[in-house]
């Protein structure tokens, strides 16, 4: 079989595109990260996907989490509640983590070379989500042509593909797609400011997106809110 990195935060999004690269007859690798976070919890549920779903291997790198401070994710700053869709989708918040679909894929790619794997499959978003300037299609098209540049698989005719297929659906699409490949959704986390017994918060912009696409798609959150 073909063989894939799947990044991996264990969130709808991932989890769907997980399904989407077994679907398409990959043999996947999932890669999550572990980097200072305050939803840990996400970690718990990227593991209770790789296994649901039947990863050839999941891996959890380690990052230091010095090199992350100053995001509402990492940091002693307070994460958004209640915004509109208006305030969501208006600039860059206070929960963007610098660089880390950059890190996160640069990983993947080391992954694949030892694997060896040319496929790489993450799970952005650039209609309903937070306004991340590293879930955009430029810039998956700009970190293509990198890794192809920079890597010696790359130099040497095994050509990379970034995989995005969520990219250009809304958050009904990628909740109807999920329940199509028959995902289990409880098995998933999305919340950013999750209670200590990781209950979802429901007010977040991760909560409030979630929450939207699965009422668009005329579907019930499996998963538990506290508001």
């Amino acid at each position: 079989m073909k063989k894939a990195v799947v990044l991996l935060s264990g969130g709808l999004d991932s989890t769907t595109t997980l399904a989407i690269a077994r679907s398409q007859g990959f043999d996947c690798y999932a890669l999550s990260f572990d980097y200072g976070q305050r939803h840990q919890v996400e970690l718990e549920a990227s593991k209770r996907v790789a296994n649901a779903l039947g990863v050839k291997e999941h891996r959890v790198a380690q990052l230091d989490p010095e090199l992350f401070r100053g995001s509402a994710l990492t940091d002693d700053v307070a994460v958004p509640k209640q915004r509109t869709d208006e305030e969501i989708g208006d600039g860059i918040p206070v929960t963007y983590v610098p660089c880390r679909n950059l890190i996160f894929l640069s990983f993947a790619a080391a992954w694949a070379e030892i694997i060896p794997a040319t496929d790489i499959f993450l799970g952005i978003n650039a209609l309903d989500y937070s306004g991340y300037p590293d879930c955009r299609p430029e810039f998956i098209s700009a970190f293509e042509n990198l890794v192809n540049l920079g890597t010696k698989a790359g130099q040497e005719g095994a050509r990379f593909k970034i995989h995005a297929p969520l990219v250009s659906m809304t958050k009904a699409e990628i909740v109807r797609k999920a329940i199509d490949l028959g995902v289990d959704l409880s098995l998933t986390h999305s919340c950013y400011d999750p209670s200590p017994d990781g209950i979802a918060c429901g007010q977040c912009d991760a909560c409030l997106l979630r929450r939207k696409g699965f009422k668009e798609a005329g579907q019930r959150d499996p998963i538990a809110y506290a508001a």
